[in-house]
């Protein structure tokens, strides 16, 4: 019996050592194999991380360099001169995916992924050439910008197939029309709007239409009168002419029209409630904001008609 066992621990060492022999040439020739690659794209921060947090050490000169420039930045964001960027500050934050104040270290750090996924130096510090890469990203998301691209100004909308807002929806006396759909998409919004934020819901006029729909002969003849078309202010081939475009109430600075383009004016109404609502809401519905004028929005949800025959090439400036 003993000769039996002896003769079977024999074999059954035998077997462990072929196994860890062959073990150790596996490792070996695991060990030759090429090592990945590693991939050092830094992953988009979790907003909701972001917005508790606001706090990252290491980016605290970049956010110092943002705190002062928020104010006093000379640029030309948009053709025009400008002082800080506080009025461009809200979608900034939004496209950056982060909830905290513009001269925080989180902030300077939320846009530095932003700039290193965008391709840019990514030194967390709001400057006009990486403001210029966000702003394409964002105009690139206007139909109408497309079309203008390729210098073709998009076909008006047929006025009898348009859907009337109601009284309640428009700031004023005169007649809103949109393409339906559109309309549709603005309703669901409002109401959205004012579920969410009680500023919106205190306040009714907040987010009313003042201007839908424009006629191409409507806007030569306000160019005509105003002897200021094809630029920011008015455009030649404007986004109106199409039923997709709204200019909604967001307040307005004491002096100014709700879509006077003064600095002053479009600060205040980037400070407001409705305006912060939009930015970080809008695009549930289909909207997005030309950035020069916060109260300028246009549905995405329905193609502009490009025209027929030889069709109009004029520049949008919007």
């Amino acid at each position: 019996m003993d000769h039996r066992l002896s003769y079977f621990a024999r074999v059954l060492g035998g077997f462990a050592v072929t196994a860890l022999l062959l073990g150790g040439v596996a490792l070996r020739v695991t060990s030759c194999a090429p090592t990945p690659k590693p991939d050092l794209t830094p992953p988009a921060p979790p907003r909701a991380a972001l917005a508790r947090d606001c706090q990252a050490p290491e980016w605290e000169p970049a956010a110092r360099v943002n705190a002062a420039s928020l104010k006093a930045m000379p640029w030309t964001p948009f053709g025009r001169d400008e002082t800080g960027w506080r009025i461009y500050a809200p979608l900034i934050a939004r496209e950056i995916g982060v909830a905290c104040p513009p001269g925080s270290s989180g902030f300077a750090q939320a846009l530095a992924l932003w700039q290193a996924r965008a391709g840019v130096p990514a030194d967390g510090v709001v400057s006009q050439a990486t403001f210029g890469h966000m702003k394409g990203d964002i105009q690139g998301r206007r139909p109408i910008v497309l079309l203008s691209a390729q210098g073709v100004c998009p076909a008006p909308a047929e006025e009898h197939r348009l859907a009337r807002a109601r009284p309640k929806e428009i700031l004023g006396e005169k007649q809103v029309m949109l393409r339906p759909r559109a309309l549709a998409a603005y309703r669901r919004m409002v109401a959205a709007a004012r579920r969410e934020e009680p500023a919106i819901a205190d306040d009714r006029d907040l987010l009313r239409i003042f201007s839908g729909y424009r006629s191409p002969a409507y806007d030569a003849a306000r160019c005509e009168t105003d002897q200021n078309c094809n630029g920011r202010e008015r455009a030649l081939c404007s986004p109106h002419r199409t039923g997709l475009a709204v200019d909604l109430y967001l307040g307005h600075a004491p002096g100014f029209l709700a879509d006077d383009t003064a600095d002053e004016n479009r600060l205040r109404l980037s400070e407001g409630a409705a305006y912060r609502w939009l930015v970080a809401n809008a695009d549930r519905f289909g909207f997005v904001n030309y950035p020069f004028e916060p109260w300028h929005w246009e549905w995405t949800g329905e193609a502009p008609k490009r025209p027929t025959g030889s069709g109009a090439v004029i520049r949008a400036a919007q």
